[in-house]
């Protein structure tokens, strides 16, 4: 099993659609280890968006209108999913670059800071395409010898990732091998959170939408428009617009920090 010094939870969404700040959750569903052991816990629940499910969304994850009309919205979820998670650490496929930061903008429409600051963020996706570029159907098959059934359900794929992750620690173990001075060598693929997150993640990344990037010497540059590889410290005024323009709250958040 997985070697734990804080809660891991899995997670997953279906949702309206791929745009951050417009779109909304229809489904959520989690699954969390605890770091003392025992059981994983599950929690699985739809969400009325209150917005329309376009048909190219619909296509992918098959749950209409009609499914979540009388499910609570995530107004009304957001405490419960915030109290479930709690401080853990988060895991999913492709979560670092959609689904974290959507969860993160659903808890901001709710009045709720949820910050990843302190949380190890494992994504199985980059994992798998650095290993074996292909999808989460593939990656079910290539790791688990089994074809993924029932593929786009949210739990169906949180469960699927689950089993994923269990299977790249097994096949690449062999990767922690002794190096030329005869230590342990530091595989990156190894049962270890702190380690899975510094594979899967980069570290010149500031903000799930890129809009800021850290150098090698630590400062902190803007990644986009007229302003990009000059260093926020000195462009206080365009932060400032940043925040009254169309940007996610992460960011916002960000610079909040940056101007105190």
């Amino acid at each position: 099993m997985f070697a734990l010094d804080r809660d891991l939870v899995f997670f997953d969404l279906e949702t309206t659609g791929l745009d951050i700040l417009n779109d909304r959750i229809v489904q959520i569903a989690l699954i969390k280890y605890p770091a003392e052991g025992g059981a994983p816990e599950e929690l699985d629940l739809w969400v009325n968006p209150e917005i329309p499910i376009p048909p190219s969304s619909l296509a992918v994850h098959g749950i209409t209108e009609e499914m979540v009309a009388s499910a609570q919205t995530f107004f009304d979820l957001a405490p419960l999913i915030n109290l479930f998670i709690g401080d853990a650490d988060l895991a999913g496929f492709n979560s670092n670059r959609f689904d974290v930061p959507m969860l993160m903008q659903e808890f901001a429409r709710c009045g709720i800071r949820f910050s990843v600051a302190h949380r190890r963020l494992i994504d199985v996706q980059t994992i798998f395409h650095r290993m074996e570029p292909r999808n989460l159907k593939a990656a079910y098959r290539f790791y688990c010898n089994a074809p993924l059934e029932n593929a786009h359900n949210a739990l169906a794929d949180v469960r699927a990732t689950v089993e994923v992750l269990k299977g790249q620690l097994q096949k690449y173990a062999e990767l922690a091998v002794e190096d030329e001075n005869g230590q342990p060598a530091t595989s990156p693929i190894r049962n270890d959170m702190q380690a899975l997150h510094d594979f899967t993640n980069d570290p010149s990344k500031v903000d799930s939408s890129k809009r800021f990037r850290r150098e090698p010497d630590g400062s902190i540059v803007f990644n986009f428009g007229k302003y990009q590889g000059r260093p926020i410290k000195g462009n206080e005024t365009y932060l400032k617009w940043m925040l009254e323009a169309e940007f996610s709250e992460e960011v916002k958040d960000l610079i909040r920090q940056w101007l105190q």
